[in-house]
């Protein structure tokens, strides 16, 4: 029975190193995609500025204590933001997660009649998805220049209808999005996901230069359908909203969200 005890034993350092080099392959392996996929990700997201600063003028603007949002220990947003000249505000956050990588985009009009346009592209191991939404955050959808715009904007969901749809939730806000690319793809995709990137924002910008300045008054009206739409987010939630709601609470996330996400507080 000693010698039986003795065996079974012994047979345990076999075991743990099993586990041990089954761990060390498993990180190796995220470690591998996370390198490959950051690289990824900043060229889609420098292509995209490139793509920006060739269309519209812009400033960068100070996130203050927003500048890099830590999350649970593994998340850890970059965040930088912008004015767009004549247009609005933008935001971009990169992260990182290891298994995942994910750039969000948001451009918020307040000087023109313009959609806003969000966007949120994920690098997860192999493969990806990609977000480009439209949100009808205007007083009158039937105007000659707004429907302009869609019509533009659908023209640039057509040429990536060769991409995979992915299927979303139903969520509270779907009925203010006229327009709403939701696309799955792979490695091999990486280049046409980066056209669509850079694709969206100068489809937008291009669209953007076209009208006219809302007047002050139209302004208004504008920066309070967006305000409206900023705090439903956080009263009503959204699948990153509530990520952001846990981790920073509600009234944080708000002041995130005014401050520079949607930047209607420098917009007032």
């Amino acid at each position: 029975m000693k010698d039986q005890s003795v065996k079974k034993k012994k047979k345990w350092p076999k075991v743990l190193l099993v586990i041990v080099l089954l761990i060390a392959a498993l990180v190796g392996f995220v470690a591998y995609n996370a390198s490959k996929n950051t690289k990824v990700m900043n060229s889609t997201y420098n292509s995209g500025m490139k793509t920006l600063s060739d269309c519209a003028g812009f400033t960068h603007v100070d996130p203050g204590e927003y500048k890099q949002i830590k999350m649970y220990g593994l998340m850890k947003f970059d965040v930088s933001q912008y004015d767009l000249t004549d247009i609005g505000n933008l935001s971009v956050m990169k992260v990182n997660m290891g298994f995942m990588q994910m750039i969000s985009y948001v451009i918020t009009p307040f000087d023109k009649n313009m959609p806003l346009m969000s966007m949120d592209f994920m690098y997860i191991l192999g493969k990806r998805k990609s977000y480009v939404e439209f949100y009808d955050l205007v007083p009158d959808k039937t105007s000659d220049d707004y429907v302009k715009v869609l019509s533009s904007v659908k023209e640039f969901e057509n040429r990536y209808s060769s991409l995979e749809n992915l299927q979303t939730d139903p969520a509270w806000y779907d009925e203010l999005m006229t327009v709403a690319v939701h696309k799955a793809g792979k490695r091999s995709d990486d280049e046409q996901i980066e056209e669509m990137f850079c694709d969206a924002i100068r489809c937008y910008i291009e669209n953007a230069k076209e009208l006219n300045e809302l007047t002050d008054e139209e302004k208004t009206v504008k920066w309070e359908l967006t305000k409206k739409y900023s705090d439903d987010l956080v009263s009503k939630g959204g699948v990153s909203t509530d990520v952001f709601k846990k981790q920073l609470g509600e009234e944080k996330t708000r002041d995130f969200f005014d401050k520079v996400f949607f930047g209607t507080e420098r917009h007032k």
